[in-house]
């Protein structure tokens, strides 16, 4: 895996991360009961912190990427073995 190919694997990680980790522990204005005039009820409340979504996604995504780069990397799993409806056909025998 090359430094350009790590880095795109960290980042689509990073987002991923961030649109699961971005409503937990959210309460919105509406949950709250003091909406501001011209927001929605479902708007977040003035707790939310995105610098701290940004810290725990970061941390999260640090570790599910040193997994799955040690992975690829290792080479043990590769991609005939997750084909699973055999689409790549039989392995050639070239060598």
């Amino acid at each position: 895996m090359s430094i350009v190919s790590g880095l795109v694997l960290f980042a689509v990680i990073w987002f991923m991360t961030l649109f699961v980790v971005l409503p937990i522990r959210l309460e919105t204005q509406g949950d709250v009961g003091e909406r501001v005039e011209g927001t929605q009820a479902g708007a977040p409340s003035s707790s939310f912190s995105m610098r701290r979504k940004a810290k725990i996604t970061t941390y999260w995504a640090v570790a599910i990427w040193l997994v799955i780069a040690s992975v690829i990397l290792w080479g043990g799993i590769g991609v005939r073995d997750i084909d699973i409806f055999n689409r790549m056909g039989a392995p050639s025998e070239a060598g």
